[in-house]
C-alpha cells in the first residue's frame, strides 16, 4: 500500500513539473537567431567586395523569414490593400511595369518604381538618392502620403494584435514588443536576399562558356564595352556603379539629386539603375518614358541632350562614336537581354509565402 502510494506522489510531482514548465514557457530565453549565408557566386567576391551589412543589424534566417511576410503583407498600407510588393514584383525583377505606381488612395507617383535587385550593395537609395541606408529607405512607402500612406501608430497595434507576427518578431529579435526599428529591419534583411548573378551573360563572361552567347549577342557585348561606352556607368559585376549621373534626357532636367542636397551640380543627376534583368523592368529612365530597350538604345545614340545642366562627362564620348547601323543597334538589344536571370523570378525563397 505505501509504494503505491509513493507511485501515486511521484506521478503527481512529475505532472506538476510538467504544468510549471508549460506555464514558464513564454519567460524562457528565445533561441538564438540562427546566422544567414548569402549564397554568391564565386566570380563575385573574385571581382567586385562582399555585401556590407550594418552592425546593428546582422542577417539571420527568422529575420529574413519575418521580412518576407511583412513584404507581401497589407498590413502596412492605411487599407490593407498594397505591400511592399504591389510595386516590386517579383516577375519584373523587382520592378513595377507600370511606368508610375498607383497608391492606395489612387495617386499616382512621380518616379518609376526601381528596381530593388542586388540592393543590398548600394548606399544611397531611391532615383534622388534621398535615403542613406536600406533601413531608412523602407520607411519611405509606408508613410508617403502617395504610396503606402499609414502611420506607424496604425502599424504597429496591428502586428501587436496579429495572431503570428508576435511570435515571428519574438524569433527574429527576442522580444514580442513590435517596433518601427524592427519592422525596418526585417524589411531591410529580406530585401538584401534578392541577389541576381545567374545571365547567360554571367555564363560566358564569368564562367567561361563560349556558347553561352549568339554571334549577335558577342557583337552587342563588343559594342557595350566599345563604341557605346555603357560600361562606364554601367560597371562591375552590378552592372552599375551607383553613383548619381545627368544622362541628358533633357534639356531641363528634374531636380534630381539636388533635391535632397540644394546643390546646383546636382540638378539632373539620377541614380544609374542595374542593367541586370534589365529586359525584364520596363518602362525605362526615372519617369518611364520609354517602353522597349530598343527606344533607349536610340536616345543614347541619337538624342542626348548635349547641353542639358551638369551632363555626365561620359555622355560627350557619345559625340565622338562610329555610326551605329541597324544591325548594331539590334546586337546591342540582344545583349542588354542576356542579363536576364531567369533563376531570380522563379526563386521559391522569394516568392509570396501565403501563395503556396
Amino acid at each position: 500500500m505505501l509504494k503505491k502510494k509513493s507511485t501515486w506522489i511521484v506521478l503527481g510531482l512529475i505532472a506538476l513539473a510538467v504544468g510549471l514548465s508549460a506555464f514558464s514557457g513564454n519567460k524562457k530565453k528565445p533561441q538564438k537567431p540562427r546566422p544567414y549565408k548569402i549564397d554568391l557566386p564565386e566570380f563575385v567576391l573574385d571581382y567586385f567586395e562582399p555585401m556590407p551589412m550594418p552592425a546593428d543589424n546582422p542577417m539571420t534566417e527568422e529575420g529574413v523569414e519575418l521580412g518576407r511576410y511583412l513584404f507581401y503583407d497589407g498590413i502596412l498600407s492605411a487599407d490593407r490593400s498594397m505591400s511592399c510588393a504591389a510595386c516590386h514584383k517579383q516577375a519584373n525583377a523587382f520592378s513595377d511595369p507600370r511606368r508610375f505606381s498607383i497608391g492606395v488612395k489612387g495617386d499616382i507617383g512621380i518616379k518609376h518604381s526601381m528596381s530593388i535587385v542586388n540592393i543590398g550593395w548600394s548606399s544611397f537609395f531611391f532615383w534622388d538618392g534621398r535615403s542613406k541606408s536600406l533601413e531608412e529607405q523602407a520607411n519611405d512607402p509606408i508613410t508617403n502620403p502617395i504610396e503606402m500612406a499609414n502611420t506607424w501608430e496604425v502599424v504597429l497595434p496591428r502586428l501587436q494584435s496579429h495572431p503570428d507576427y508576435p511570435n515571428r518578431f519574438y524569433k527574429a529579435f527576442g522580444s514580442a514588443n513590435i517596433t518601427k526599428d524592427m519592422v525596418l529591419k526585417a524589411l531591410s534583411q529580406f530585401e538584401r536576399t534578392i541577389i541576381s548573378f545567374n545571365s547567360r551573360f554571367d555564363r560566358y563572361f564569368y564562367g567561361g562558356d563560349a556558347n553561352a552567347l549568339t554571334a549577335q549577342e558577342e557583337r552587342g557585348m563588343e559594342l557595350f564595352f566599345g563604341g557605346g561606352s555603357c560600361n562606364h556607368c554601367h560597371s562591375d559585376v552590378l552592372l552599375t556603379d551607383n553613383f548619381f549621373r545627368n544622362n541628358g534626357i533633357d534639356i531641363k532636367p528634374d531636380s534630381g539629386m539636388a533635391k535632397n542636397t540644394k546643390l546646383s551640380q546636382d540638378i539632373g543627376k539620377m541614380k544609374v539603375p542595374t542593367l541586370r534583368n534589365i529586359a525584364l523592368t520596363a518602362p525605362y529612365m526615372h519617369d518611364g518614358r520609354f517602353k522597349t530597350l530598343e527606344e533607349v538604345v536610340d536616345f543614347y545614340l541619337d538624342s542626348v541632350h548635349i547641353k542639358s545642366p551638369n551632363l555626365d562627362e561620359h555622355m560627350s564620348l557619345l559625340t565622338n562614336r562610329p555610326i551605329f547601323v541597324a544591325s548594331d543597334r539590334k546586337a546591342l538589344v540582344a545583349f542588354l537581354k542576356t542579363f536576364t536571370d531567369s533563376t531570380l523570378i522563379t526563386n521559391p525563397k522569394l516568392k509570396d509565402p501565403n501563395a503556396f
